[in-house]
């Protein structure tokens, strides 16, 4: 009895060890499996307040952050000189990664220059509240430009459709809008055009009267208009009252194939009866097989 126990106690013993090595190898498994991995790390330049757009980058405006590989954003910068002195061409905020699409090259000069793009112009318009829309033509927005003017070799005036969908780079001396909408009242409105239509504005401009259309920005599509001249204007009847109505004349009522109904029978007009017959005497006759009756008046009324 006592051999039982202590064989019991030591297979008991010697289970309990091996189980305990299991335990604690899968626990240094888990643990290990479960631990992050040490991901490699890169410095990204960021902003330390808000770039405007037009201004040059200052080297107290940027600052080196360390982020984890993955995410460095493409077109970002890792060295602080390389960002130092680059005009802004698109408004980058605090703590916002500065990236190559976000600025120009340096020497690109500062303001208005940088947001031409190559092979672009910056064409200046003079405008008033009524050709600036009231002072909704803001930068980005995109217009339309209406020119009138008189015909060449006629006296007749016309306004065609010059320019489509030419985008606004500043109204006035504001390149940026804060998003708020506010409408602004300038003199002057900047267009980005290419050279050729930069030849068709200043033309434009010199020899007739410029007329700016707002449109969708979303909106690209060009439509190809004929130009509207004085005499279509007037002779389209288009400035006098409209005409009266004409007055139709109210077709006849259909004939119903029925015959008519004949008219009344007009009734005999009175006639007064006959005076009674004086009174007579009859005497009958008869003469063989012949027999008659013949008659008599009376004399005196009295039978």
């Amino acid at each position: 009895m006592m051999r039982f126990d202590r064989r019991f106690f030591v297979v008991l013993s010697a289970s309990l060890l091996w189980a305990l090595v299991v335990s604690a190898f899968f626990y240094r498994m888990a643990a290990g499996s479960g631990r992050p991995r040490t991901e490699a790390r890169k410095t990204m330049v960021v902003a330390t307040r808000l770039l405007a757009t037009g201004a040059a980058i200052g080297r107290d405006e940027v600052r080196l952050r360390e982020v984890p590989e993955s995410f460095f954003p493409a077109g970002g910068f890792s060295r602080l000189e390389d960002v130092v002195d680059r005009p802004v061409i698109s408004p980058i905020e605090p703590d916002e990664p500065v990236l190559a699409a976000r600025v120009a090259d340096k020497g690109s000069g500062m303001g208005l220059a940088p947001l031409i793009p190559a092979g672009m112009r910056a064409l200046a318009v003079r405008v008033n509240d009524v050709a600036g829309v009231a002072g909704f033509i803001l930068p980005g927005m995109r217009v339309d430009v209406l020119v009138t003017g008189r015909e060449l070799g006629g006296n007749d005036t016309v306004t065609r459709t010059a320019l489509q969908n030419v985008a606004v780079l500043s109204a006035g001396q504001t390149i940026q809008t804060d998003g708020k909408s506010q409408s602004i009242q300038v003199p002057v409105v900047t267009l980005l055009v290419n050279p050729r239509q930069a030849e068709t504005l200043t033309l434009a401009n010199s020899e007739g009267k410029v007329q700016l259309v707002l449109r969708n920005s979303a909106d690209a599509r060009v439509e190809a208009t004929p130009g509207s001249r004085m005499r279509d204007l007037f002779a389209s009847g288009r400035m006098e009252d409209p005409p009266p109505a004409p007055i139709v004349a109210r077709p006849p009522l259909p004939v119903l194939n029925r015959t008519p109904e004949p008219a009344p029978a007009l009734l005999p007009p009175a006639v007064a009866p006959a005076p009674p017959k004086p009174p007579q005497d009859a005497v009958e006759v008869i003469q063989g097989k012949l027999r008659t009756v013949e008659f008599f008046p009376m004399h005196g009324g009295s039978k």
